[in-house]
C-alpha cells in the first residue's frame, strides 16, 4: 500500500497562489523568500516533503517546519522569519542613560584635553568608571555599542552645529525698523516715483588680501590639464578695505577703497555720499553697530550736516539683516576668488573698475523676509 500522508494540504487563495509564483521567479527578493515560496508551491501541488528537499538541495526538517509555519500562522508569516527572544540585554536602561549623560558633557570638563568626545575616548572613560558607579555591565563596553547608544538616543557629541544667538535684547525691534526701510524701497518702486530720499545699505569688507604669483598661470590645456595651474607660492603686499553701499532704489554701489575703515575713513564715504546725492534731501543708511559708525568723530562730522543722514542700525548679530552682505558675498566669490595682483594700488584698481562693470548694468537687491508682515502708514 503506497505511503499517504497525513498532513493537512495548504489552501492557497488565487492571490496566495499568484504572490508565490511571483516570488518564486524572482530576482531582487531574498533568497530565503524565494526558496519558501517554492517550497510552498512544491507542497500545495502535492509534492512529498523528501521529494521537495531533494528538489530544493536542502534537508526534510527546514520544509516541514516551514510547511508547519504556513498551516499554523498562514502564508505570509510562512515567508518571513518569526520574531525571536535574542540574547538577553545586558546593559541595563540606567547604564544606557548614563552613557548619554556622560556623552552630554564636554571631555574637557571631566578632565581631558578633547574638546569634543569620540568613540573611542567614550568607551575608554566609560569602562574606566563604571564600576565605581555600580554599572559592572559596561565593564567590556565597545566603541560600536557606544555609537549604537548615542544613535538610539539620537545625539551627536562628536559633531559641532553653528546657530546665531541673539544678543541685542532689542532685536525684534531694530529688525522692524530696518523691514521699515525695505518697505519704503518696494512701495517706492512699486509706484515707480522719484522719492525726496536716498535708500543706502552700508558696509565694510576688511581685510581684502593683495597677493602676487611668485610664478605666472599656465592657462588650461585640453588633454593635459582642465584648470588653471597655480604655483602654491605667493608673495603679500598686505590688506584693503572696501566701503561700500548700494542705492536700494536703483541698485548702483557707490564705493571706496581704503587702507582702513577707520572714523575718518566712514566720514570720507559719508562725505562722498552726500556730493553723490546733492537732489537728495536726507539720506538713510541701513548699517551695522562699528565703533567707527557711532564714534564721536562721526558723530562730530554729522553734526556738521544737521538731518542730511539718518542711521538706521541692525541688530547685533544681525547683519544677515543687510543687503549690502549679499553683494559682499557674490564679490567674493567672483571677483575677488583668486585673485593675484602685484601691488595694493592694482588690488583698488581692479576692485573700483568691477564696481564700474556692475554699476553699467545695476542689480535692485530685493528683501522679501518678513516684508509682508510689515505695514507703513
Amino acid at each position: 500500500m503506497p505511503f499517504e500522508s497525513t498532513r493537512a494540504k495548504i489552501n492557497l487563495s488565487p492571490g496566495e497562489l499568484a504572490k508565490l509564483e511571483t516570488i518564486s521567479k524572482s530576482r531582487t527578493e531574498s533568497m530565503s523568500r524565494i526558496e519558501r515560496a517554492k517550497i510552498l508551491l512544491a507542497y500545495y501541488r502535492g509534492e512529498t516533503v523528501s521529494s521537495i528537499a531533494r528538489t530544493l538541495k536542502t534537508n526534510r526538517p527546514k520544509v516541514e517546519r516551514h510547511i508547519s509555519k504556513a498551516l499554523d500562522l498562514g502564508v505570509e508569516a510562512a515567508l518571513e522569519d518569526l520574531p525571536r527572544k535574542g540574547k538577553p540585554q545586558v546593559i541595563t536602561p540606567e547604564a544606557r542613560a548614563w552613557v548619554v549623560s556622560t556623552a552630554c558633557q564636554k571631555p574637557k570638563d571631566l578632565g581631558y584635553s578633547y574638546e569634543l568626545w569620540t568613540t573611542r575616548l567614550l568607551a575608554e572613560h566609560i569602562r574606566k568608571h563604571c564600576l565605581e558607579l555600580g554599572f559592572d555591565c559596561l565593564a567590556k563596553l565597545s566603541r560600536g555599542t557606544v555609537s549604537k547608544i548615542l544613535s538610539e538616543n539620537k545625539i551627536k557629541p562628536h559633531k559641532i552645529q553653528y546657530y546665531l544667538e541673539r544678543r541685542d535684547p532689542e532685536f525684534d525691534q531694530k529688525m522692524i525698523q530696518v523691514l521699515h526701510v525695505y518697505k519704503e524701497v518696494q512701495i517706492i518702486s512699486e509706484k515707480g516715483e522719484d522719492s525726496l530720499f536716498a535708500y543706502i545699505s552700508y558696509d565694510e569688507k576688511p581685510g581684502i588680501q593683495a597677493i602676487e604669483n611668485t610664478a605666472p598661470d599656465l592657462p588650461p590645456l585640453p588633454g593635459k590639464h582642465a584648470t588653471v595651474y597655480r604655483d602654491h607660492e605667493y608673495v603679500r603686499h598686505g590688506t584693503l578695505s572696501l566701503l561700500a553701499g548700494i542705492d536700494l532704489v536703483t541698485g548702483e554701489v557707490i564705493a571706496t577703497v581704503e587702507d582702513k575703515h577707520r572714523s575718518q575713513e566712514v566720514i570720507n564715504f559719508l562725505k562722498k555720499l552726500d556730493s553723490h546725492y546733492p537732489d537728495k534731501k536726507r539720506i538713510i543708511i541701513v548699517l551695522d553697530n562699528h565703533s567707527a559708525h557711532t564714534s564721536k568723530e562721526t558723530r562730530a562730522y554729522l553734526a556738521t550736516v544737521p538731518n542730511r543722514f539718518e542711521f538706521v542700525f541692525t541688530p547685533k548679530h544681525g547683519s544677515w539683516l543687510n543687503i549690502v552682505e549679499s553683494f559682499f558675498g557674490k564679490l567674493a566669490q567672483t571677483v575677488l576668488r583668486g585673485i593675484r595682483v602685484k601691488s595694493k594700488n592694482e588690488l583698488a584698481e581692479r576692485i573700483l573698475s568691477c564696481i564700474d562693470e556692475i554699476n553699467e548694468f545695476p542689480v535692485v537687491y530685493r528683501w522679501k523676509y518678513k516684508l509682508d508682515s510689515i505695514s507703513v502708514i
